[in-house]
Formats: C-alpha cells, structure tokens, sequence
C-alpha cells in the first residue's frame, strides 16, 4: 500500500499509513540545532567576550587607579578612596589651560571642516561633471594618505610663513587634513535627500545657496552630526601634529599636556594620569550627548517627502 500525504493542523504535509511522516501531536514541528552551528555560535560568543575584556580592562584600571592614592601600572583594587589624585590634576596650568586649547583647536577644525566640506561636497552631489568619478577617487585616496608622510614640508612651510606655534595655522591644517573624508561622508548624506524638494523651492523663487539653507542642510542634520563628532574626536585625540607644530606649553593642547605625566627614567604618575584621564574624556562625552539630542531621529526625512 502506497503512502499518501494529508494536510496536518501545523500546516505541514503529514503521510497515511507510514510514521516518517506524520506530525507530533499538537500540530507543533520539532527541529534539533545542527551541533556545527552550536560550535559556531559559541566560538563567536568566546570571541566577543575577549574582545570585551580587551576594552574593559583598560576602562577599569583608569577608573581604579584615579582613586587609587599607589596607584600602579597593574589593575588592582585600592584599599582605601582617595580624591587626592583630581585635586592635584585640578589646576589652570596642567589642567584646564591645554583643555581649552584643545576645545579651540577641535571646535575650529569641525566647524571649519563642515562648512567647507558641505559646500564642496554639494555640486558633487547635485550636478554630473565630467571628471567626477576620477575627483571622488582622488578624495578617497587623500583619505589614506598618513599624516606622517606630509609633516617634513608642513613643517618647512609653516617655518617659512611663520606660523609655528599658532593655533590657527594647526586648525587650518587639520581641517585640510580632515576634509577628504568629511567631503566623501556628506555628499553620501546629501545624496540621501531627494533633489525633488530642491526643485519646488527653485520654483518658488529661491536660489542654490538658498535650497542649500533652508531644505538640504536641515534634512541632513544626523549625517553633519556624524561628521562633526567625527572630525572633532579626530582633533581632541590628535597629538602628533600640535606636537610638531606647537612649540610653547601655553598653547600646547591636553592630548601633548598629557606627555607632562611621563617622568624621567620610566616614572609615571600613574594616579594623576588616570585622574587627568578621566577629565579629557568628559567633554568628548559631552559633546555627542548634546549633538545627538540636536541633530533630531534618524528618519529625519520622513517630513519632507509625501506620499
């Protein structure tokens, strides 16, 4: 006698007259998991959890060791809280001056980095030139250009216009340095946004720049957020080029100040460099709280196109 198949109430094709067939009671089907995909799921596991421990261990010895009053090069548990540590970092020279210059220097490279690189990065997105695919690769290319590589002839030239030692000569740089990836990341945003909206303000009377002000740039506010918090991370944590390019201590920002800690012979304040840690991580902090809450959703575009 032939088997024949009959719909099952799990909706799965059952057999008459043979068991292979036929459906568990409850209408329910039972699978096992492949024991190579256990494997798999578990060496992934294994795999972050190292991973995890290699961030955290770092976090954690800044932590400890910030009110920790011996604190030393290994992670350890301090017997007893101290806020010795801060109080001695908690001065305007070692302190809050190389803080400031580095809000000035980063907050000058982003902003400068934004304007220019949205402007540039806009008839890249709105109009079809001839050589735009060669520009784009060029862009991409400066993007993987070291910094190392170019600071010898920086340096003569800084030299030669007199401007070692100035806080707007190194915020020029870095915002050319900067711009190549800031370029390529917003013409990625802009093409985001649909050219349609662009053309009604044009029939309305308004101009490029205008459209640009008034529709693009608001509908792009999480992608110049991404470039601004980008751009500005890149500059707070900057520390070869204000090193080579900034002379005196008065000018100098956190990221070199940071060196002070470093004594002679191998010794390092390792309280008061965890302690100064801590405090040039707080504005970086700050600083992405604050634009995420400004920049609006993700979807901020689901206002401007209809239907």
């Amino acid at each position: 006698m032939t088997a024949t198949t009959v719909p099952t109430s799990s909706g799965t094709p059952g057999t008459r007259g043979g068991r292979a067939g036929r459906a568990p009671r409850g209408g329910r089907v039972m699978t096992v998991a492949s024991p190579r995909r256990s494997s798999s799921r578990l060496i992934a596991s294994a795999i972050l959890v190292l991973v995890g421990v290699a961030f955290l261990v770092p976090l954690a010895w800044i932590l400890l060791s910030s009110v920790n009053p011996s604190a030393t090069v290994s992670v350890s548990v301090p017997s007893s809280l101290t806020t010795e540590n801060f109080a001695a970092v908690w001065n305007l020279d070692q302190t809050f001056r190389p803080l400031w210059n580095s809000a000035v220097i980063s907050f000058g490279t982003a902003f400068l980095t934004v304007i220019v690189g949205v402007v540039a990065a806009y008839p890249l997105s709105r109009y079809r030139m001839r050589f735009q695919r060669g520009f784009m690769y060029t862009i991409l290319f400066a993007t993987c250009l070291p910094i190392t590589a170019i600071m010898v002839p920086v340096y003569t030239l800084f030299v030669k216009l007199q401007l070692l030692d100035s806080t707007t000569g190194v915020i020029f740089f870095m915002a050319a340095t900067s711009l190549p990836m800031a370029i390529w990341m917003l013409k990625n945003f802009m093409d985001s946004v649909p050219i349609s909206l662009e053309e009604a303000a044009w029939v309305d009377g308004a101009g490029s720049m205008r459209a640009l002000r008034t529709i693009v740039l608001p509908l792009m506010r999480p992608g110049i957020a991404v470039v601004l918090i980008f751009v500005f991370t890149g500059a707070w944590g900057n520390f070869f080029v204000p090193f080579i390019l900034m002379t005196s201590a008065e000018h100098q920002p956190a990221a070199v100040a940071i060196y002070n800690f470093f004594g002679t012979y191998g010794s390092v304040a390792y309280g008061k460099l965890a302690a100064f840690s801590i405090l040039y991580s707080v504005p970086v902090l700050v600083l992405y709280l604050v634009t995420q809450r400004l920049s609006g959703g993700s979807n901020a575009l689901a206002g401007g196109i209809k239907g």
